[in-house]
């Protein structure tokens, strides 16, 4: 992903915000037969406060990815959504798409059988633990031959990045009155109605006013 000075996010508090509100990530790495791109759920590392992250990956993805002999690419996509033109009033203008993306590269890190297992348990507790009765990786009839035969199928790694790449294009080069605009339409019941977005540039928006009183 180009990065553009003007959207770039650089707050690791943020950056973990995304990350952590869209754990369902990209993988995009490679072997001898080229790029491949892969889909799994993907964590902050629960005993790093950087942008450490943690997953597994299903054999034979591991060898296609080329993990933990090569960089690897994890991707996380925020809030995103069409912004039409005529949402910025009687100036010229195109139609764009706001988003949020984080882009984390770097060599990972391959765990040991029991770490693996260990980050599997901590996968499946942290979305069972939204449901009313929640299900554990531990929970009968899964036995211990089972969890071990489903973890001997995996891979864990934990990607602590050499390079990071976050953009935040959410029309911060529009004036106040046209951001304030898009953010009401996304608010509204139109066809591209997208409440998410809108809290998402709202926030970013609040930031900049409170940066901007600041420097004053």
């Amino acid at each position: 992903m180009r990065q553009n000075p003007s959207f770039a996010m650089t707050d690791v508090a943020e950056l973990r915000r995304i990350i952590a509100a869209n754990p369902w990530a990209t993988l995009v790495g490679r072997d001898e037969n080229g790029m491949t791109a892969s889909h799994y759920a993907v964590l902050l590392d629960p005993d790093r406060d950087d942008l450490t992250v943690v997953a597994h990956v299903g054999r034979p993805d591991d060898i296609v990815l080329g993990l933990g002999s090569q960089e690897l690419m994890v991707v996380f996509q925020g809030p995103h959504g069409y912004i039409s033109p005529g949402w910025y009033g009687d100036a010229a203008a195109v139609p764009t798409w706001n988003y949020v993306a984080v882009h984390l590269s770097g060599v990972p890190e391959v765990m040991d059988s029991e770490e693996n297992l260990r980050v599997l348990v901590q996968l499946v507790d942290h979305f069972e633990s939204r449901l009313a009765d929640p299900r554990g990786m531990w929970a009968p009839p899964n036995d211990e031959a089972f969890v071990r035969r489903l973890e001997a199928g995996t891979v864990g790694f934990r990607l602590t990045p050499t390079r990071v790449t976050a953009k935040r294009k959410l029309s911060q080069n529009k004036p106040d009155d046209v951001i304030q605009n898009v953010i009401l339409e996304l608010q509204g019941d139109g066809a591209y109605a997208n409440p998410v977005l809108a809290a998402e540039m709202q926030r970013a928006h609040d930031a900049r006013l409170a940066a901007r009183a600041g420097a004053r």
